[in-house]
């Protein structure tokens, strides 16, 4: 992270450029998806998760900026932000996913995951939702200690079992979207479409069993029993 002297107070930091958020609508529906999925997950705890907001972490130097698709941030107020700056906020993302495709292939493999790197990004992890270039669709980044000839340095080194450290979470390809379960349970984190599925069958099964609970109160009043004092 580059800092500047107080000085540089007044300058403008964006939070947009016009740029469309995703390149198709598979790529939208994976990053919102994503992010929904997480931020739920994360509900209640210390942490923000942010989809295309930019990433500052130059003080004073507002184009040093980086819009990943979804970015989760501990130690922080949890909340929406419309950026993040590294030097206010005292943390830099533990991961972040990028939504890629063969036309964005070298930016998010080269720049994009050198910057990760640089800047002490946990974990990165790139998800090919049509297998344009990535043929699993998943590529994930782990920084790791290595000892070179000069001093040991943080480097990304291939995931290749699949595990999120820092979320807890065990990711996996479920069509054109990541699946994510819980390392301490097993439980599949529900997409929204899934929820809603799950709350109407709730709800089903609450009135159904209502409708039973009366068909034997209106039964025990038949027999001359008041179900009020059972």
């Amino acid at each position: 992270m580059v800092s500047l002297s107080p000085f540089a107070t007044d300058i403008h930091y964006p939070s947009g450029d016009g740029e469309p958020v995703a390149e198709t609508f598979v790529h939208l529906y994976a990053i919102l998806v994503t992010l929904e999925v997480l931020r739920q997950y994360l509900a209640g705890r210390q942490a923000t998760v942010l989809a295309n907001q930019f990433l500052y972490y130059a003080q004073g130097y507002p184009k040093l900026r980086v819009a990943p698709d979804v970015m989760v941030i501990f130690d922080v107020a949890p909340g929406g932000r419309d950026s993040f700056r590294i030097w206010e906020e005292g943390q830099v993302p533990a991961v972040v996913f990028e939504i890629t495709s063969k036309k964005t292939q070298d930016k998010d493999l080269e720049t994009k995951r050198d910057l990760y790197e640089s800047l002490g990004v946990r974990e990165y992890w790139l998800f090919d939702p049509q297998g344009e270039w990535i043929e699993e669709k998943l590529l994930g980044y782990r920084l790791a200690r290595i000892e070179t000839e000069v001093e040991p340095t943080d480097r990304y080194i291939r995931i290749r079992d699949g595990r999120s450290e820092p979320l807890g979470l065990r990711l996996q390809i479920e069509g054109e979207l990541i699946g994510f379960y819980r390392e301490d349970t097993g439980q599949k984190l529900l997409i929204p479409s899934e929820l809603a599925e799950e709350l109407t069958r709730e709800s089903q099964a609450r009135r159904q069993a209502e409708q039973r609970a009366e068909v034997l109160a209106q039964r025990l009043r038949e027999l001359g029993v008041d179900p009020d004092t059972l």
